[in-house]
């Protein structure tokens, strides 16, 4: 068998308890904690996600990790990005699953590395919180070039890794937001030069664009490749005229229904475009998109997402890179298991493998045919 498309799926490890969590929201969060207490906000809002196969899984335990990559091999994914948090002088939090994975060579499946950079305040994983005010968990920094080398040798074992994701023969390594600071091409230019130095061709930067801004403003930045995710792009064309909106506003404050929803088959209808075309450009796939057990009636929804709906969104987003070289029909899966956002692949009460089946049977193909 051979695949139509080298999907890459962004893995959440906020599935263990750190001190950090336990300090402001009790002993033991996880994302879990946020998962359970969701509730249904609307008619028909498919609210709690309750796991199957893997339960209310610790990814501390090897086993869930191996589960966990049998499942997204069998799919036809490629490798897992983990979400990386580091926030400068050498602060990390979450750390743990991949620094596990990565030393102790299992699950014997290829991984990346997404940096999330952002700010964690107490508005980053639960913004339904009673607290009056918003509070630095920890706090993003760009402390310059000493740093940026410390932050690089911190990932080059990880690099140097067979399992390591390379394209180009240079690893992968996603920017959650490529805007946060002015700093941050000066940082590319330092790990291009550090990556030469270790024997690689380079770092094959990918920044995230969750703006209005397009590809060429992030390539002139200095990155490989850019992850479109214009989900809000999509919604701008969702929402109709601004007395439509401010209409609907009114409707749900007076329902107390959440005002920002969208039918998930409108939102996929307008997520691509042209520049999805682009050889430079990965478009996203998009498992679904819930965040109400995080945020509650301020979260955005969308609703009615079914298998069949993320079919016809694999089969757009494969029709955007078919024409390219094997090397870059890069697709992002958004997400493996981000739960506290109703996006996930892995197994769930209600839908099973569907959305794992799908994504296989749209993926792969008989090397015959």
């Amino acid at each position: 068998m051979k695949k139509k498309a080298r999907v890459l799926a962004l893995y959440l490890p906020q599935f263990h308890p750190i001190p950090e969590n336990d300090k402001f929201w009790g002993k033991g969060f996880t994302e879990w904690t946020n998962v359970v207490r969701a509730k249904p906000l609307f008619r028909g809002h498919y609210q709690p996600r309750i796991p199957a196969d893997l339960g209310f899984y610790d990814l501390r335990m090897t086993e869930v990790r191996e589960a966990q990559a049998d499942m997204a091999r069998k799919a036809g994914v490629e490798g897992f990005c983990y979400w990386h948090y580091w926030f400068g002088n050498g602060r990390m939090l979450l750390e743990r699953p991949f620094q596990e994975v990565l030393e102790s060579g299992k699950p014997d499946f290829p991984f990346c590395l997404g940096w999330a950079n952002h700010s964690w305040t107490t508005a980053t994983w639960v913004k339904g919180s009673n607290k009056l005010e918003k509070e630095v968990i920890a706090d993003q920094l760009y402390l310059g070039k000493d740093d940026y080398v410390a932050h690089f040798n911190y990932c080059l074992p990880a690099f140097k890794d067979s399992r390591y994701v390379l394209v180009d023969g240079k690893p992968f390594f996603a920017i959650y937001d490529p805007f946060a600071s002015m700093e941050i091409s000066r940082f590319m230019d330092i790990w291009q030069e550090l990556a030469i130095k270790n024997g690689f061709p380079g770092i094959h930067f990918v920044g995230l664009n969750n703006t209005y801004s397009s590809v060429s403003d992030l390539i002139n930045m200095g990155f490989s490749a850019v992850n479109n995710r214009k989900m809000w792009a999509a919604e701008a064309a969702c929402s109709g005229s601004h007395l439509m909106r401010t209409i609907q506003a009114k409707i749900s404050k007076y329902l107390n229904i959440p005002v920002s929803r969208f039918k998930y088959s409108d939102i996929i209808n307008n997520m691509y475009t042209d520049e999805e075309y682009l050889e430079n450009c990965y478009p996203t796939i998009l498992s679904g998109y819930d965040r109400s057990p995080r945020a509650g009636h301020k979260a955005v929804i969308y609703y009615d997402t079914t298998p069949e709906l993320f079919r016809k969104q694999i089969k757009m987003a494969l029709e955007c890179i078919k024409n390219r070289p094997d090397e870059y029909k890069i697709l992002i899966l958004k997400s493996w298991n981000e739960w506290g956002e109703s996006n996930y692949v892995e197994p769930d009460l209600k839908y099973g493998h569907a959305f794992l089946n799908v994504l296989k049977e749209e993926i792969k193909e008989d090397i015959n045919t």
